[in-house]
């Protein structure tokens, strides 16, 4: 389950303890720090003081803090992350990493910092090239434990655009599954990830997704997807 500091007017974790009760000890919590009331900030001192609260609202451990969306605040990355590394090893959480919904300032960094345990990227048929090739590179340099995805609608199905999109295409021969499941699965793959986040909103449409989880994505697919998608970016990068 995932969720952040600023969710719901800030009061995320409070709402989730209060309605959850004692069957919060049965999920997986990861949660995001990085938005306060006054805007984006990352200091280190402030990034420890919320995760200090992080426990002390939800009344147990997350099971990882993420910095939530540091390419608003670059220059302070570095102890940043030095503070989420020390949060966790002091016992306030059990992982730490980053979410960045738009790494490719980011990867234009060579980054001195420990080694996250989990790295948040977007994921799915809605992410752009650039963004992709920023989000494996990026990964790569910081050496990240684990790799999750979200957003793979890049909003809502109801965009009138997955009704253009045969996702099934994505899908090995022989799997079946509704378009919301085979783009689901594509999203595993674009670009490799081991879980990935999505919305709550609907029981039926988590219904749904959940049953994703079983289906196999064709890797001649997603590899002939993402060439075409780097030649496409290529294209606008010459044009313009």
């Amino acid at each position: 389950m995932d969720t952040a500091y600023n969710y719901r007017g800030f009061t995320a974790h409070r709402n989730l303890a209060a309605v959850a009760g004692e069957l919060l000890g049965s999920f997986e919590i990861s949660t995001k720090v990085g938005f306060f009331p006054d805007g984006h900030d990352i200091d280190a001192e402030r990034v420890r003081a919320a995760v200090q609260e992080i426990p002390e609202v939800l009344g147990r451990l997350p099971s990882a803090v993420l910095l939530h969306n540091p390419e608003c605040s670059v220059g302070g990355f570095e102890k940043a992350c030095e503070a989420l590394a020390e949060m966790r090893d002091a016992g306030y959480c059990r992982s730490w990493g980053f979410s960045t919904w738009d790494p490719r300032e980011l990867a234009e960094h060579r980054w001195t910092i420990p080694q996250p345990d989990i790295v948040m990227v977007r994921a799915g048929l809605r992410v752009p090239a650039p963004a992709l090739d920023a989000a494996e590179r990026l990964t790569r340099q910081v050496r990240a434990r684990r790799v999750w995805g979200m957003a793979p609608f890049g909003g809502s199905t109801e965009d009138p655009l997955w009704s253009t999109i045969d996702t099934s295409l994505f899908l090995s021969s022989s799997q079946k599954g509704t378009a919301v499941q085979a783009a689901v699965s594509a999203a595993f793959a674009i670009p490799a990830v081991e879980k990935l986040c999505v919305g709550t909103t609907s029981a039926t449409h988590l219904a749904e997704i959940v049953q994703a989880e079983s289906l196999n994505v064709s890797t001649r697919v997603v590899e002939r997807y993402r060439a075409l998608l780097s030649r496409r970016a290529e294209r606008s990068r010459t044009t313009s």
